[in-house]
């Protein structure tokens, strides 16, 4: 398996445990994030830091996870991206309409603190 994932009580964490995120593995995490949101989880960080190389259906299967959360009314956020998977997202253009943040952890505190604005928000 390619990735590992942990399920916290308002999101997912997805680590990517391969090297590349290419087409021999994006179907299964693009499987992976359906059945998350099919489970009702609608906050995922992914985290790709020890992913050193990503191809067009790398960034596909992101960008699957970034439209399964929105439509859910939840935040998706990318994070330990590696030099060359950031060139390719800035390239694509993808850093100007996805979260991504440095850490796992930074990634779980922006998760929370729009749960926590979206729920003031619900309550007004």
């Amino acid at each position: 398996m390619g990735f590992e994932i942990e399920t916290k009580e308002k999101f997912a964490i997805v680590t990517c445990k391969v090297e590349k995120l290419d087409t021999g593995v994006a179907p299964e995490l693009k499987s992976h994030l359906v059945h998350l949101n099919g489970q009702g989880i609608k906050n995922i960080v992914i985290d790709l830091n020890e992913c050193a190389y990503c191809d067009s259906s790398g960034l596909s299967a992101v960008l699957v996870a970034s439209r399964l959360c929105k439509g859910a009314g939840g935040t998706f956020v990318l994070s330990g991206l590696k030099p060359m998977v950031e060139k390719l997202v800035q390239i694509s253009q993808l850093h100007t309409i996805l979260n991504i943040v440095p850490t796992v952890s930074e990634g779980c505190d922006l998760i929370l603190m729009e749960e926590v604005e979206r729920e003031f928000r619900d309550n007004e």
